[in-house]
């Protein structure tokens, strides 16, 4: 069967598992205030509704779990056509969903997909790409997701606007497997990952694999020679690594890094993301705008997003990641408890706005205005520097033994937060409402002193330059001009038959 050989053909489609997530997201938050929505499932209380919207995550939970053992026993490409008919089963359920029980249950089916998605592509991607340009890849895989977000959101206001009744998120929710099923049918012309096939003593097809993604088809160009020794070499480290489980990313030599790992992309959560992408609408019910105009404004918020994130990329290494983590959150710090003092301060309570009685605070004027600009504001922030780096840090900070287990429980550390806070968010409109901004203020204070004393600096470092910042003594606030200047000894001696080869760093002077 003929292959796909061109990697940046290869992305274009590999990409459309990262826009699945976009898709669901705003698929549901588009309909927040529609009435089509909340008339035909009788108008969901705060309860109800994070219920709906969390169910989601939920299920990318469970599927970030189960992506590794799908991934390594049936291969990623198979792994993902497995997500993809998944989501395609979703679709159809919460297409013709006939109450709450149904949409919440195709949802959670949608999350199983995500999950898969979410953890597999960027691993599929980088392993076929040339190394000058993997990592890049992850941050592409977010922007992605940005496009799904702004592409479904689009589609939904379409809809809504020219259909009526139940058609129209009928019509949105089924157009979204359109993505899945093309997905579907291109990986089949996709070439396995050579380094799954290594594993399975393949070499082969990896040598002809190479030669077609990064030789033009010739199996003795040099840099197919040498892409396919680097696979020897990872095969050689994953074969150690077969003994790793989640419990080892818990021991005396690697906690530290499970910690920054898992605990990046929990704070990238606790941020206040999620107020921007699932509820904008509520934001913007509440500052006082309702039907189209509170569409738009948030067609607005999603572009806001997509730019900013597509404008870091390229030049995204040229800053350290500490700066990016820490900049972002002491001035989303700022944002949350402006937007608080703004809302706490002019807001007058009411029973409901614009009929939808989850939301107890109107804020008009001027100051309803301030509260929408603030939520462009935190978007361009959150698009710059928390949204692509909280990826990247994660899959930087892992030994190579370690990375796949430990980039997979810091995705599913991702899910289940995000599970909570779309749970958390309804409630928290209807029952505290301004002391909602004040409580993410706090989680940024707290991330900003986590972040300044526990992360070394990974940009521009290889990976024995970071492994040697976490084993060392050197302050996370200092490790930016660290550098291994001499790495003596690394000693690698087998214990056991089936035990991973332990790591020794004898001597490191540090400069």
């Amino acid at each position: 069967m003929y292959q796909i050989s061109n990697i940046y053909v290869l992305a274009a489609f590999g990409t459309i598992g990262g826009a699945l997530f976009g898709f669901d997201v705003s698929s549901m938050s588009a309909w927040l205030a529609a009435p089509q929505y909340l008339e035909y499932f009788n108008y969901p209380n705060s309860n109800v509704q994070g219920g709906i919207t969390a169910s989601m995550s939920g299920g990318s939970f469970l599927g970030a779990l189960a992506a590794g053992f799908l991934a390594d026993k049936w291969g990623r490409k198979v792994a993902l056509q497995i997500a993809c008919v998944i989501f395609m089963v979703g679709c159809v359920i919460v297409c013709a969903s006939q109450n709450v029980g149904m949409l919440i249950a195709g949802r959670i089916i949608n999350g199983l997909s995500i999950g898969i998605c979410s953890s597999q592509v960027c691993v599929y991607l980088a392993e076929l790409s040339p190394a000058k340009i993997r990592g890049r890849v992850v941050g592409i895989q977010q922007w992605a997701i940005e496009w799904g977000i702004l592409i479904m959101y689009l589609l939904c206001y379409g809809t809504q606007r020219t259909v009526e009744g139940p058609a129209a998120f009928r019509i949105a929710w089924g157009v979204q497997a359109i993505p899945a099923f093309i997905l579907l049918g291109a990986l089949f012309f996709f070439p396995e990952s050579p380094r799954w096939l290594a594993g399975r003593e393949r070499w082969e097809e990896v040598h002809t694999t190479l030669a077609n993604l990064h030789g033009n088809g010739d199996p003795s160009d040099t840099i197919v020679l040498a892409e396919l020794e680097e696979v020897r070499k990872a095969q050689a480290v994953a074969a150690q690594a077969q003994g790793v489980g989640f419990m080892q990313l818990f021991g005396p030599k690697i906690w530290k890094r499970t910690l920054a790992g898992t605990s990046v992309q929990m704070w990238q959560q606790l941020l206040g993301g999620n107020v921007a992408m699932y509820y904008v609408v509520y934001i913007f019910q509440m500052s006082g705008m309702s039907g189209n105009t509170s569409l738009t404004s948030s067609i607005i918020q999603y572009v806001i997003f997509l730019v900013t994130t597509g404008c870091m990329l390229p030049v995204i290494d040229r800053f350290g990641r500490r700066q990016l983590l820490l900049g972002g959150a002491f001035v989303c710090m700022i944002l949350h408890y402006t937007t608080a003092a703004v809302m706490a301060t002019y807001g007058v309570p009411v029973d409901q706005v614009d009929g939808n009685s989850n939301l107890r605070i109107l804020i008009t004027g001027a100051p309803g205005k301030a509260v929408i600009s603030l939520s462009y504001i935190f978007t361009g922030i959150y698009g710059l520097t928390w949204a692509p780096i909280g990826w990247i840090y994660a899959s930087e900070v892992f030994p190579l033994k370690y990375r796949a287990k430990g980039v997979g429980l810091s995705a599913a550390t991702n899910w289940i937060f995000n599970f909570a806070l779309a749970y958390f968010l309804p409630p928290a409109f209807t029952n505290i409402t301004w002391k909602t901004y004040i409580v993410f203020g706090t989680f940024c204070t707290a991330m900003i002193f986590h972040i300044f004393f526990t992360y070394p600096e990974t940009a521009r470092k290889s990976l024995e330059e970071i492994d040697i910042l976490f084993d060392s003594n050197i302050p996370p606030w200092k490790s930016a001009k660290a550098q291994a200047s001499v790495l003596d000894e690394r000693a690698f001696q087998v214990e056991h038959k089936n035990e991973s080869i332990d790591e020794k760093i004898e001597t490191v002077d540090i400069v």
